[in-house]
């Protein structure tokens, strides 16, 4: 009996695995090529004018989206993906924004293509397994078993950064991991003063095929959506990956 429960264990921990990998490799293969496309210039623009609050700019940058191909749902699941970084407040009046945009859009006679829906998230380990899984995904480093630093200091919140942000949030596969980190370097570029985090998740782009090119892209584009001193910095974080990558080199 014992023989037989620690086989089934085995078996659940290794349908776990390849369901994850092969969940994963989906997320790779749709990492972006060597220029940043249209639609992904326009999650840059709406991600940036939402976390802001720069509404009638967003509206703009939402048309302009529409146009470069995403889907309404895309749309939306990258309006609630930003929640998780600049607050519900800055997320909801994107949504409200995006409903007006669409509102006038169908009275003009235009047709916006919805989009498929997320598919349902299907988890075998626990949440907080499963968004570690992920986290050690996207950074390509083992997570720590003992919790330090912030996370030793407030335990609570690296339970809801693994199972709310990770295991919920990032597992919904209407974006990919690329796009998804798209949507959090321009939030975090545009709220300023988180460098530490902005230059994290530039690496983590980084491991999801982006290139060192297509980060100065998104450095350019952040130009003309936030202040120049934000911009600044988030140029210098760039260049600074960028250079100490030259010297791993």
């Amino acid at each position: 009996m014992i023989k037989q429960i620690k086989l089934l264990s085995a078996i659940t921990i290794m349908i776990s695995v390849i369901l994850f990998s092969n969940h994963a490799y989906s997320q790779q293969i749709a990492a972006p090529n060597k220029q940043l496309s249209l639609s992904e210039k326009s999650i840059i623009s709406i991600s940036s004018f939402t976390a802001q609050g720069k509404l009638r700019e967003l509206k703009i940058a939402l048309i302009k989206g529409l146009e470069a191909g995403l889907t309404v749902n895309e749309i939306k699941e990258i309006l609630v993906h930003l929640y998780a970084y600049c607050g519900f407040p800055r997320s909801i009046r994107g949504l409200q924004t995006f409903m007006e945009v669409l509102n006038e859009r169908k009275k003009l006679g235009i047709t916006d293509s919805i989009g498929r829906e997320a598919s349902p998230i299907k988890d075998i380990e626990t949440k907080y397994e499963h968004g570690k899984m992920i986290l050690e995904e996207l950074t390509k480093t083992p997570q720590p078993n003992q919790l330090n630093g912030y996370a030793a200091f407030a335990p609570v919140i690296d339970t809801f950064l693994k199972e709310h942000l990770f295991a919920d949030i990032f597992e919904r596969d209407l974006l990919t991991y690329a796009q998804r980190e798209l949507v959090t370097i321009s939030v975090i570029a545009s709220i300023g003063n988180a460098e530490p985090m902005l230059r994290s998740h530039l690496v983590i782009s980084l491991n999801l095929g982006f290139t060192e090119g297509q980060l100065k892209e998104f450095g350019a584009i952040l130009k003309s959506t936030i202040a120049p001193k934000e911009a600044l910095v988030a140029e210098n974080v760039i260049l600074g990956i960028i250079k100490e990558r030259e010297v791993k080199k």
